[in-house]
């Protein structure tokens, strides 16, 4: 075994690898952008290398860079994770020729799975039964749009490189085909530097379901059993879970050995995952699966395998890496309980998942152990950043049964206390919530079947919120008052009182909320024992205090629960339950709002880069008609018309980088 790995990655996955390398013994190395400096990884790592800026295409993506760290540190080996150079050849067969030691499959390895038009072909020779498609290299427009007529409406579009939904569009009709092709090929250029696609059909009703695969240089492989994935939003998973809910075991069986025979096909070494599309338009029983691809690494949603094996994968890869034999053979791996993992991401769910940026001014997870385990790369205080993935953690729960685990994942997320940006913890409570998911009911259609019930519109600011706002509000002006009362030259003087007394009036205070437009009042009466709450919709009797964690513990009406209230100047986020709620608490002695465009234009959600302009000046557009394709944080955003107007000035072109709020494309105001 080495004695020092480098890790050639960041965030959650670099962390999580540190911590089987320390158990392990072996001394880790970190590398980082000038972004990145201050990250939770770095932290952990016994030594942390600068690499160079933020934009990863200059740090974490430069393989001479990595490899020159590797030697200067004294890294016997490196680790890639996941993205980044993880499935890049080149890098595995340049750490070979360096005498450092690639925790990974061989490069022949990664390049026979590494265009998916190719793997398919190696499948076939294997009699791995793949999706039915157009694989040839003739990649004419016309050529294309004929193979998906020869296949039937509805295809789907793939990149033949990478993966994680980039350069992949569903195709519904042939009047679609062109702008979906263009698309998909701008964006699959753009992540991947390879514009080729391929053309499969379409199942209307599939689940995802992988299997996970190992190898070592003895020639030995095995599976630990399979994960589903079905559940999943623009092409990239959400929820995950090990085994499949209501797996046949015939099917178990059956998608086990294709995803050995698809290992033993290219003499696969350490871990990878066979992904399978499964059509259950009659149910798994008897179900047909077919290959899609081979991701030549270690998975996202490795924990959910660990969980129900009691294997620890990392360490399976480092000592695969260093030259030993899997540690047991395929009758000895068992399946124990069910365990489901939830990604939990700075994203808007009611904004079409767009990816959301800022500090996390707020980040606590509930009580961890056998049951509940967080992997994450980022701590309160820390930056979600333009530059990569949104996702702030991983959870992943187990238990005996599914059922049992449902109830633990519903616990733990309700748990969470994430403020400074959004994130789709309630999304996920709701999906771990809704009856056709309890039942297993589970497609790769799910999320957008059951949208009205997964993501629903919003029906104003619950009472109990403003309750908690208000409450959490007067209590730490109680605390500052207290405060300063004590530094006062008269601490008995009524203007140092902290009951909320007005001269010639009862001692209440008014305190004024905003919820997008809506301006909401709510009155605070000062009693004896508490407060009165003067709302819209009634009063409650409440009292409380802030522990020594910053939660409020409150008592509403008899009714004692714990929230956590963050303030940021104006900007109050209400967090109970798993839910964030975000209002604008309005001081009279703030400067009034700055307008942010309004309906009269479209902004940028985001820095980025624009990628195709659809709009001139003297347009006549319609309500949610797309005008400006924006790239940002690894994906394309659609920005569309937010009603009925006329272009008045467009203020981008293709290529331009843009900021945060910039105005894209103005309207012209209505008479």
């Amino acid at each position: 075994m080495f004695d020092k790995l480098l890790i050639a990655n960041r965030g959650e996955i670099a962390c999580r690898i540190m911590e089987t390398a320390r158990r392990m013994g072996v001394r880790t190395v970190a590398v980082y952008s000038e972004a990145d400096a201050g990250s939770r990884h770095v932290a952990m790592a016994d030594e942390g290398w600068l690499i160079g800026p933020a934009a990863a295409a200059e740090s974490y993506l430069v393989a001479d860079k990595i490899l020159e760290v590797a030697k200067s540190s004294g890294a016997g080996a490196i680790h890639p994770g996941y993205g980044f150079l993880s499935e890049n050849a080149a890098f595995a067969e340049a750490c070979e020729d360096a005498g450092i030691i690639f925790v990974g499959p061989t490069a022949d390895a990664i390049r026979a799975m590494g265009l998916k038009d190719a793997a398919k072909a190696i499948m076939q020779k294997a009699k791995v039964p793949v999706v039915p498609g157009y694989h040839d290299e003739d990649q004419s427009p016309d050529v294309l749009k004929q193979a998906a007529a020869d296949i039937g409406y509805p295809v789907l579009i793939k990149a033949v490189a990478g993966g994680g939904g980039k350069g992949m569009r569903q195709v519904h009709a042939e009047s679609d085909f062109d702008e979906a092709l263009e698309g998909a090929m701008r964006e699959s250029k753009a992540a991947f530097g390879d514009d080729r696609v391929l053309i499969e059909k379409y199942l209307t009703k599939p689940r995802h379901i992988e299997i996970q695969v190992f190898g070592d240089k003895a020639g030995n492989a095995v599976h630990l059993f399979e994960r589903d994935c079905s559940l999943q939003r623009r092409h990239q998973k959400v929820v995950e879970e090990a085994p499949a809910p209501d797996m046949p075991l015939a099917l178990r069986e059956q998608m086990g050995a294709a995803a050995v025979k698809a290992a033993e096909a290219i003499g696969y070494v350490g871990a990878g995952t066979v992904e399978f599309i499964v059509d259950v338009t009659n149910g798994l029983d008897g179900a047909e699966f077919f290959f899609m691809e081979m991701n030549t690494r270690l998975q996202v949603e490795h924990p959910v395998t660990e969980m129900i094996t009691g294997y620890d994968l990392v360490e399976w890869q480092l000592r695969v890496a260093a030259g030993e034999d899997l540690p047991v053979g395929q009758d000895e791996i068992s399946i124990n309980g069910h365990a489901i993992e939830v990604r939990l991401y700075a994203e808007a769910p009611a904004n079409n998942f767009l990816p959301s940026t800022g500090t996390l001014s707020r980040l606590r997870f509930g009580a961890t152990g056998p049951h509940v385990r967080v992997d994450t790369g980022v701590r309160e205080g820390d930056q979600v950043s333009i530059h990569y993935d949104p996702m702030i953690a991983k959870m992943i729960v187990w238990d005996r049964d599914r059922s049992s685990a449902l109830r633990r994942l519903r616990v733990a997320l309700a748990d969470c206390q994430i403020a400074g940006l959004n994130s789709n913890t309630a999304f996920l409570i709701r999906v771990a919530a809704h009856p056709a998911f309890i039942d297993g009911e589970l497609d790769t259609g799910f999320i957008e079947r059951h949208a009205a019930d997964l993501i629903p519109e919003t029906g104003g600011v619950p009472y109990r919120v403003l309750v908690l706002a208000a409450l959490d509000q007067v209590l730490r002006r109680a605390v500052d008052a207290r405060h300063m009362a004590t530094k006062s030259n008269d601490p008995h003087s009524p203007w140092a009182q902290v009951n909320g007394w007005v001269m010639n009036d009862d001692a209440h205070e008014v305190l004024r909320f905003a919820d997008g437009d809506e301006e909401i009042a709510v009155t605070v009466h000062y009693q004896t024992n508490g407060y009165i709450i003067d709302m819209p919709g009634g009063s409650v009797r409440a009292r409380g205090e802030i522990d020594v964690e910053g939660n409020l513990i409150a008592n509403i009406d008899g009714v004692r629960s714990i929230a956590a209230v963050v303030k940021e100047g104006q900007l109050i986020t209400v967090m109970s339950h798993g839910s964030a709620q975000r209002l604008t608490l309005h001081d009279p002695l703030e400067v009034g709002d700055m307008e942010d465009g309004g309906s009269g234009a479209i902004t940028a959600p985001m820095f980025g880069k624009i990628v195709q302009v659809m709009a001139m000046p003297g347009d006549v557009v319609e309500k949610d008609m797309p005008l400006v394709i924006l790239e940002a944080m690894k994906m394309e955003h659609t920005l569309c018309a937010p009603e009925n107007g006329v272009v008045a000035e467009v203020n981008v072109v293709a290529g331009d980088q843009i900021d945060d709020g910039a105005v894209l494309v103005s309207f012209e105001e209505k008479e």
